[in-house]
């Protein structure tokens, strides 16, 4: 085995190989000079019981993942960080049975990860994000949510990016880091949903007129629940109109059809009782100025 050593820097000489390399290198001809038939076997044989054990501790994680029933993301991603510490911590012990400098490989991959981490800080913060919105479960598929950014229904949820399709057709794709690190309004996952229709009613109309009219409007609508029972109240006193707001329940998968539906039915109820809608106008006056007399 003497020839090894000049079998290496046989291998490496004459190469113009830049500093980096420099240690990759001397690693290289430190492994020919350490190897042995002995060290070769004993190594494999190291290598087979790690693979062994490895497989062993993978078939417990998931037995604990499935029994803690986690969301299957957050189990897939928990296995996969497993896996890649325990082979990390298997190249270790191979790379020292074989004699290396662990210290040198461990600062080595140190230093190739610190590298990695700031080249793609935006993905890891991301990622981040994505995990506390897996743990924290704030929403799920086909939720309607608002956010900072714009509301819709949960379509996808990924790792780093969250999509929306909004109510308009349009799909926004939201980082996780801000999506969790932002309010979060979840509209589906109680199961019911309140509207709430202000309307400006002139002076002249009777309250209480007003209110039954509301009632009767909101009980002619389709899919409005009964508990909690609709409400209509008095709540301001505008500049031309006293305000008045209706408000009822409805299950989050009818709640626009009654949204909509309502306010039909509220106009042509007033109509029908010939309560008047206000709306802001302007009355003009124009002054002949022939008719003005002078003070």
């Amino acid at each position: 085995m003497e020839i090894l050593p000049d079998a290496a820097a046989a291998l490496t000489e004459g190469l113009d190989t830049p500093p980096a390399a420099s240690g990759i290198r001397e690693l290289a001809v430190e492994l020919w000079e350490k190897l042995s038939a002995g060290r070769i076997l004993y190594t494999l044989i190291l290598l087979l019981v790690c693979l062994l054990l490895i497989r062993l501790l993978m078939a417990m994680v998931k037995k604990i993942t499935s029994r803690a029933k986690l969301d299957p993301r957050i189990a897939r991603y928990t296995e996969k960080g497993v896996k890649m510490m325990l082979y990390l911590v298997m190249v270790l012990i191979v790379a020292g049975s074989l004699g290396i400098d662990v210290t040198s490989l461990v600062a080595l991959v140190s230093v190739f990860g610190l590298a990695v981490s700031l080249a793609v800080q935006d993905t890891l913060s991301n990622i981040a994000g994505g995990l506390v919105i897996l743990f924290a479960k704030p929403f799920a598929l086909g939720d309607y949510v608002a956010t900072d950014d714009g509301e819709g229904t949960v379509e996808e949820m990924g790792l780093t990016h969250t999509k929306l399709d909004t109510f308009s057709g349009q799909r926004l794709m939201l980082p996780n880091s801000k999506l969790s690190a932002g309010k979060i309004v979840n509209y589906t996952v109680l199961g019911v949903r309140r509207a709430d229709h202000g309307i400006g009613v002139s002076y002249s109309c009777d309250p209480d007129k007003v209110k039954a009219a509301c009632l009767a409007a909101v009980a002619r609508t389709p899919n409005v629940l009964d508990d909690p029972a609709p409400q209509a109240v008095m709540t301001a006193y505008g500049d031309s109109s006293i305000e008045y707001h209706v408000r009822f329940w409805a299950k989050t998968g009818d709640f626009w059809d009654a949204n909509f539906r309502s306010l039909e039915e509220i106009y042509r109820v007033f109509a029908q009782e010939g309560i008047e809608i206000t709306y802001n106008h302007l009355n003009v006056h124009i002054v002949d100025p022939k008719n003005t007399k002078e003070k």
